[in-house]
């Protein structure tokens, strides 16, 4: 690996540049030769997978929408009116939508993967999200996705999300992992007015209270999160196994790698944080991990959008480690041998 690390970095060196001019492009080029194991590397088939489920804790008014949106917007991905749809098709990324337990039964699409676990989490407020053998089935599922997804030959996974109530459910994740108060993780989510707002927090300190101190990150996830997280934290870790790069959106898909790199330290090494989002608390989720975003765009949307609208920036990061002329090949004088 030393060896690899050394090449790779004077390859970029070496190319027909000043020194470090080309910036974060340069450390992505790094990254992704790294996880790949090589001097040239290549995006395959680059997917976003958008995992759906509902949350019992919406029955406590911390959404500013329905839970019947989940399903409502899975239809709109299914019918590729969504923004992510229009964001993977304009960058050629293909798109899995996965009902991992939206409170709703979808009929047959060919468009729907059925993963559903049950038909949402129950309200944390009062006892666990999901029961163990609901957490494992879930982890799972991931896991088996992204291994079908890897046979595929796809190196390049982002995830997305749906499900309203979720941004509770991350702020719970966040708090818990991080050690944060609730007041540093808690925003708005979909548009919650002032008082609104006030009622989340009150709620989720409620629920903090009830379930007490915990460590244990599959514990957390259990207490916590939507079917649709626990499923995208199998298929994170997967996807580290498969020597995958991990495209992280915003702060439902932050939250889910906190607890999954609580899971597996070195599963840091393969994600690329793709944008800062506008939902408080993603701020200071970012910076706990010490990772600094690629895009800072006031975008808070969820649904992988962010990945689909960082992923030209990867794409122009290998192009110019593998096409862009070294000073020899050029026959360009370099600074250094002036």
């Amino acid at each position: 690996m030393m060896q690899l690390e050394k090449a790779l970095k004077d390859k970029i060196n070496q190319k027909t540049k000043p020194l470090g001019s080309l910036g974060r492009l340069e450390d992505l080029a790094y990254q992704i030769g790294l996880v790949q194991n090589r001097l040239d590397p290549v995006l395959r088939s680059p997917t976003i997978l958008v995992f759906a489920g509902d949350h019992g804790i919406v029955s406590e008014g911390v959404s500013a929408f329905p839970q019947e949106v989940t399903y409502q917007m899975v239809f709109n991905f299914l019918q590729g009116g969504a923004a992510i749809n229009v964001f993977s098709n304009q960058n050629d990324i293909a798109l899995q939508v996965i009902d991992a337990g939206v409170n709703f039964d979808f009929p047959p699409h060919p468009k729907l993967i059925s993963a559903k676990v049950a038909k949402g989490t129950k309200n944390f407020l009062k006892e666990k999200a999901m029961s163990t053998v609901e957490l494992e089935k879930a982890l799972s599922i991931g896991q088996k996705l992204c291994y079908e997804l890897a046979s595929t030959g796809c190196n390049v996974i982002g995830f997305g999300e749906m499900g309203i109530g979720n941004t509770s459910s991350a702020s719970m994740l966040m708090s818990y992992i991080t050690g944060l108060p609730l007041e540093e993780c808690v925003g708005r989510g979909t548009g919650l007015n002032d008082a609104q707002l006030t009622k989340k927090l009150s709620v989720l300190k409620n629920a903090q209270l009830f379930h007490g101190p915990m460590s244990n990150p599959k514990e957390i996830l259990q207490s916590f999160a939507g079917f649709e997280m626990a499923e995208m934290c199998g298929a994170m870790l997967a996807a580290y196994e498969q020597k995958m790069i991990l495209l992280i959106d915003g702060f439902i898909a932050s939250a889910v790698f906190l607890v999954a790199q609580s899971i597996l330290p070195e599963i840091k090494h393969n994600a690329v944080f793709c944008h800062l989002s506008d939902e408080a608390g993603h701020q200071n989720l970012l910076r706990f991990l010490g990772v600094d975003p690629l895009l800072k765009l006031q975008m808070r949307l969820g649904e992988g959008t962010g990945c689909s609208v960082a992923y030209p920036i990867l794409e122009s990061a290998v192009r110019f480690l593998n096409e862009m002329a070294s000073f020899e090949s050029a026959q360009v004088s370099n600074k250094d041998n002036q």
